[in-house]
């Protein structure tokens, strides 16, 4: 017999779930730590080499301090260890390992530790913040950067109207060689600016992380998108006034890239799309090979590659000599060490890497070193791939809307492999931490909003509903 009753059986009502104040303290420190190695030439610039290194002493001392209590507390068995990029992290216990070798054994033991104290914060961001989390940190730096970078260029433009050098030294009496400098103060002159983090390229890299980054958010229709619209135009702007020809051939690469991951979404014979795909990247790069004369002058470099071919064949001699295990891990290269002091020099100054990622590991770990490096960046950029153009699928539902934040892993990959072929920053400072964040991030959570390394059902899926009973 039915019963009738007055007592609603909704769930009672409840205040709507907010982050906890720990949690917002995490992202916080997340952005703090993200910031300061994505702009690390500015905090050096800033406090000096020792005040650089106390600060990143600091950050690493604190990111342990929050990630270990983490893992604790979820149990350590049923931390995802599998997932881990064992690739990247056995190459970081190879160079680890190299002291053993190394023809500059204080130098490698020095950027170790920066290796290790990036690794970390990058587990730590990857273990703690969820996909949307990480893409706010990353779009929150990326702000700071271009900010700072306006507001140091209006400053010596308009304030002072003279050259900055590093930690606000007063300009000595003669000629200083232009690459001391921290900013040149080329805002309104129309050479090339260098922004807060101190180097043109640099801030064209970040002005392409920039852009990435705002366009993906904006793709997931986050709150205040004009905002975002008006931050990517300044990364435009500050983007062509640093003019680098390697972040113009990298947006290039970016373009198709995106082009490609679109277009596989959608059809179904992907095998006929990756022959499709394959021919065209041969003849790109066949009609680069032919016409590298005209395209460099356009791009303004000369034949030599601004000097790096000369870099190139002196990192190789050395290199040569021992092929297998390499001369011993240095990423940067300690430019006061007796073995690079002088060894290089570009403009008077010692160069700190060999403006080529694979050259590098050569010249520091040999082939074993590249051989993980290789296997570390495939596994990264196969998997950046799938998970961009995979459908999310957990059941059997096929018909899930793919998330744009699926396509920031394989655009990041493409730009750092790009930048590798001209420069070392894939394997040191923010280029080692995107490696090891997303790939660690990818295999642990492969589905966007779903699963417990997404850390709470309000993000994943909505308020859960009260079960009745």
């Amino acid at each position: 017999m039915a019963v009738y009753t007055k007592h609603p059986v909704a769930a009672l009502p409840a205040a709507p779930p907010r982050e906890t104040t720990a949690h917002l303290m995490v992202r916080a420190y997340s952005v703090l730590s993200l910031f300061c190695i994505f702009a690390h030439t500015a905090v050096y610039n800033l406090v000096g080499p020792v005040g650089s290194g106390i600060l990143l002493t600091i950050l690493t001392a604190g990111a342990l301090a929050i990630w270990v209590p983490a893992v604790v507390a979820q149990r350590p068995t049923r931390f995802p260890w599998r997932r881990l990029p064992w690739a990247a992290l056995g190459y970081a216990a190879l160079a680890l390992v190299s002291t053993l070798w190394s023809r500059w054994p204080t130098a490698t033991l020095l950027t170790w530790s920066l290796l290790a104290a990036i690794t970390v914060t990058a587990l730590l961001i990857a273990t703690m913040l969820t996909w949307q989390e990480i893409a706010r940190a990353l779009s929150t730096v990326l702000k700071l950067i271009l900010g700072l970078s306006l507001a140091i260029e209006l400053w010596v433009a308009l304030v002072i109207r003279h050259p900055l050098l590093p930690n606000f030294v007063d300009l000595p009496d003669g000629k200083v060689d232009p690459h001391l400098y921290w900013v040149r103060g080329n805002l309104f002159d129309g050479g090339r600016i260098q922004g807060v983090v101190g180097n043109a390229h640099t801030l064209a890299m970040m002005c392409l992380f920039a852009l990435i980054v705002f366009g993906v958010l904006y793709a997931t229709q986050v709150r205040r998108r004009t905002m975002l619209i008006v931050w990517a135009a300044l990364a435009v702007v500050l983007l062509v006034k640093a003019a680098s020809a390697t972040v113009y051939l990298s947006i290039a690469v970016v373009v198709a890239v995106l082009i490609a991951a679109l277009v596989a979404r959608v059809t179904r014979r992907r095998g006929l799309l990756y022959l499709g795909f394959g021919v065209v990247a041969a003849v790109g790069v066949t009609a680069a090979v032919l016409l590298r004369d005209s395209l460099l002058a356009l791009l303004g470099k000369g034949s030599d590659l601004t000097g790096r071919i000369e870099i190139w064949q002196a990192v190789w001699d050395r290199a040569i000599t021992r092929p297998v295990l390499g001369n011993g891990f240095s990423s940067p290269w300690v430019p006061w060490d007796p073995a690079f002091d002088g060894w290089i020099l570009n403009h008077g100054l010692s160069v700190f890497h060999a403006h080529d990622m694979w050259l590098d590991v050569f010249l520091q770990l040999g082939v074993v070193g590249v051989v993980l490096m290789a296997v570390a960046w495939l596994a990264l950029t196969w998997r950046a791939w799938f998970f961009a153009v995979d459908r999310p699928r957990w059941d059997l539902d096929a018909e899930r809307p793919y998330s744009p934040l699926s396509l920031l892993p394989v655009l990041l990959a493409a730009v750092l492999l790009v930048e590798g072929l001209a420069e070392s920053a894939p394997i040191m400072l923010w280029g080692w931490l995107l490696l090891i964040l997303l790939s660690f991030k990818m295999k642990a959570v492969p589905l966007i909003g779903v699963g417990v390394g997404e850390r709470t059902p309000v993000i994943s899926h909505g308020p859960q509903s009260r079960q009745v009973p």
